[in-house]
């Protein structure tokens, strides 16, 4: 069950920003805003098409792209479609607007009051083989082991897993889409909007009744061992703009093992988002927004764009 395109965005910077997942491999970009343009000499750029759709509406248009929000550094993403519509846009949705490290430490007593429980060891919440599944997984991050974990509820303890080999392998969320977006964005002066924010979606996981929120970390544990090969499996299919490729890998699992993560993490998020961007093509003040959500979020059956082709918006891809 793999949701790297969509696994939370602050997650990554959190990671990054409280140094649990550097590596040479995983440094920070020192400028964010050129990272698309300017890999490094000795990296082999890989020259990236992924998918762009365009939603016309009476008074706006919406352009929808799928992001990544840990990526390589040496990947190019922005092609002149893609550029073009973000150029010619008016504003910029993100998942989550403004998320720096300075938002992420403003955010730690909230993920402290909602994801840590001192009283009740996260092993007295899940298997005995899972305990060991955990020990094992965070000791190949460098961590001491399962012990680091114990004041963790089952939700934060998922999220940490999830992120950690990801940006140890060179996904690095200051490479991530939304980042990048975000600082082209400011340096044009368009105003950039979010759908969620951290709260809402430590939320999502947080308010989740405790079983479901141990099952979800069953899950990536028994997944670890494929995590790094299925994330780059994601990005080689999001670099080819196979959408089709995506919702296989990142929902069709999640779907099939637990539905009712798949509805509370994927399809209830595409209402909300779906129901936003009603909104915005219906606001005679729109004129053109760029939007940038998880690459998950634009694939499968239950995509953002089935979602606004039900309320009578046609989504028409033009990358």
């Amino acid at each position: 069950m793999k949701r790297n395109a969509g696994v939370m965005v602050w997650m990554g910077v959190l990671a990054v920003g409280m140094g649990v997942a550097q590596t040479p491999a995983a440094a920070p970009a020192k400028d964010a805003g050129a990272a698309t343009a300017t890999p490094s000499a000795s990296a082999v750029q890989t020259e990236a098409v992924p998918a762009l759709w365009k939603v016309k509406g009476a008074h706006g248009t919406v352009y929808l792209f799928g992001s990544v929000h840990v990526m390589k550094p040496n990947v190019h993403w922005e092609t002149e479609k893609i550029k073009g519509a973000l150029t010619g846009s008016d504003t910029v949705y993100l998942e989550i607007a403004g998320l720096d490290e300075d938002s992420i430490k403003a955010a730690q007593p909230e993920i402290m009051a909602l994801g840590v429980d001192q009283a009740h060891p996260l092993s007295t919440k899940i298997t005995k083989e899972d305990v060991g599944l955990l020990d094992e997984a965070v000791k190949s991050m460098g961590m001491p082991g399962e012990a680091a974990m114990e004041p963790l509820q089952p939700w934060l303890a998922y999220l940490t897993i999830s992120v950690v080999p990801m940006v140890k392998a060179g996904y690095d969320p200051n490479s991530g889409i939304d980042k990048l977006l975000e600082a082209e964005a400011k340096g044009a002066s368009k105003p950039v909007k979010g759908f969620e924010t951290i709260s809402e979606q430590m939320h999502y996981f947080s308010d989740m009744a405790q079983p479901l929120q141990v099952e979800l970390l069953h899950q990536a544990l028994v997944d670890m061992p494929k995590s790094v090969a299925d994330t780059d499996t994601m990005v080689a299919d999001w670099t080819k703009g196979d959408v089709e490729g995506i919702g296989k890998i990142e929902n069709d699992e999640m779907k099939t093992k637990t539905p009712e993560l798949y509805a509370k993490l994927l399809v209830e998020r595409n209402k909300h988002f779906a129901e936003t961007l009603t909104g915005v093509l219906k606001d005679p003040a729109t004129g053109t927004v760029f939007v940038a959500i998880g690459a998950a979020h634009l694939a499968g059956p239950d995509s953002v764009q089935k979602m606004l082709e039900a309320k009578g918006y046609s989504a028409e891809r033009v990358e």
